[in-house]
């Protein structure tokens, strides 16, 4: 019983693993590959009246199985080309919930303007020839209809492969990745690895790069149902395979990248490093500590270690350059588990005190009466600060006790 109240509490998390990089039909198909009934989700594509076909298959990838959609359209309406306010109409007048609407706008705004900064020209100018096809549009809307169908409330999404090589489009040869592609994916990790062609479409990125809340190697989730969307291409040495987890959080809690900051110094005083660490922990760092550390030519240093959520990083970082006479630093993501924290308050002689209980489900791991409290309490009593500590712990075993009374 206590493992359904915990899922029921919990979110639903989606994430992607582009390991093979992503595109708009890998990501439709897997998701539908989650179990989405198929002659439902192509009745409600044909509510778009785009008068295309879609081909649902299952096909392998070397060595794996995945999901295939293929939207299938003339060569006339091949040739048909889209502005952004074709779309933005087209979008607008469909029978979808105002929340498929909205996310697929805001994708379709993404790659408009991605095309208009590449090519210096005006957003209203832009043919998008490439992702303003019809197919593009089954793949945009499409995948905004199945996230709401699966209820998937948090995205996540892995490190995204690129590729490599070149890639031809209408304004011919480009690098991989393409400027609409690099344009988009600003500020998201990606790499390149594998067969020299181009990995990751425009629409692909558009649709994640929009989404995705968080994007961190894997979070801590219960997983309920893995789908598999195939990509067009099958390479021997690389399974052109997209994989989607979905699953729930363990405590409800939305999952957060973070990073360890590294940095050593050996050129500052203790004062200095000691007034950085304040100023890191007002800054959003979850914890800061110094080790004590030999460098070069035997010189006597400190290595300053910062714990911090990636969107607080870029202040941290800051701090650091402004307060320390430092250089350079590293970083890198990390991952922790912590326990389920709760604070409870125990009253003595008008003084509150915090207890922070540590739990695992309705086990209690650990308890821990604030310090700072607890050394107020030492001052103020004539007691020492291990007598205070243990007098808040009698103080709250009997407070337990008495509301397990009630």
């Amino acid at each position: 019983m206590k493992l359904k109240k915990i899922i029921s509490a919990s979110q639903r998390i989606l994430h992607f693993q582009p390991s093979s990089g992503l595109s708009g039909d890998m990501i439709l198909a897997a998701l539908l590959d989650l179990g989405v009934n198929h002659k439902e989700f192509k009745e409600t594509m044909a509510k778009l009246n785009l008068g295309v076909k879609l081909k649902i298959s299952e096909v392998k990838r070397a060595s794996l199985r995945g999901r295939r959609v293929e939207v299938i359209i003339s060569e006339k309406k091949r040739l048909q080309e889209r502005k952004w306010d074709d779309i933005k109409n087209l979008i607008s007048s469909s029978p979808f919930s105002p929340q498929v609407k909205e996310k697929a706008l805001a994708i379709f705004q993404a790659l408009f303007q991605a095309e208009a900064k590449v090519h210096g020209r005006p957003l209203s100018e832009i043919h998008l020839h490439e992702v303003g096809a019809d197919d593009a549009l089954v793949d945009v809307i499409g995948s905004c209809w199945l996230l709401e169908k699966l209820n998937v409330e948090i995205i996540t999404c892995a490190p995204i492969n690129l590729g490599s090589g070149w890639v031809k489009t209408s304004h011919g040869l480009l690098p991989v990745p393409p400027p609409a592609v690099s344009e988009i994916l600003k500020g998201i990790p990606v790499y390149s690895f594998g067969p020299e062609v181009e990995l990751t479409t425009p629409t692909g990125a558009a649709i994640i790069a929009t989404l995705t809340s968080h994007f961190l190697i894997f979070p801590e989730i219960i997983v309920n149902r893995v789908g598999y969307g195939a990509g067009r291409h099958d390479f021997p040495q690389l399974p052109n395979i997209l994989r989607v987890f979905l699953g729930q959080s363990l405590d409800g809690k939305k999952p957060v990248p973070l990073y360890e900051i590294n940095t050593n110094i050996d050129d500052t005083t203790p004062q200095v490093i000691a007034y950085t660490c304040e100023k890191l922990l007002q800054g959003g760092a979850l914890d800061v500590f110094q080790t004590p550390i030999f460098m070069k030519k035997g010189r006597l240093a400190t290595q300053l270690t910062v714990l911090v959520e990636a969107d607080k990083m870029d202040k941290v970082i800051d701090i650091l350059f402004k307060e320390t006479t430092t250089l350079g630093l590293r970083y890198h993501p990390i991952e922790r588990r912590i326990l389920e924290r709760i604070i409870e308050t125990v009253e003595i002689e008008g003084e509150k005190i915090p207890v922070k209980i540590a739990r695992v489900e309705d086990k209690i791991i650990q308890v821990h009466p604030e310090y700072e409290a607890c050394r107020k309490l030492a001052e103020k009593k004539g007691l020492s600060l291990r007598k205070s500590q243990d007098l808040v712990m009698e103080y709250w075993k009997k407070q337990q006790q008495g509301w397990k009374r009630q």
